[in-house]
């Protein structure tokens, strides 16, 4: 595995990480002192959940924004 020194890793970045991400996992040192290893994450399984997935499936109570609200100021001002 590839070590680079932070200012290098600083200077071609880019590159390091179009290197990891086709598998060259490199090491970031300090001193020749290692310190990190930088490799690819992962691609998930499968299909990620779309945005608005539980449309017309859950409601939201239209007084939302004030429930609870006595309950909480008490615990702010410690009369609970």
């Amino acid at each position: 595995m590839r070590t680079v020194n932070i200012h290098d890793a600083k200077t071609n970045l880019s590159k390091l990480i179009d290197g990891a991400v086709k598998g060259e996992a490199f090491i970031i040192a300090k001193a020749g002192k290692p310190l990190v290893t930088v490799t690819a994450i992962a691609a998930a399984d499968g299909p990620r959940p779309r945005v608005g997935f539980m449309k017309g499936r859950i409601g939201v109570p239209d007084d939302f924004d004030v429930m609870g609200r006595g309950e909480i100021e008490g615990l702010f001002e410690g009369s609970r």
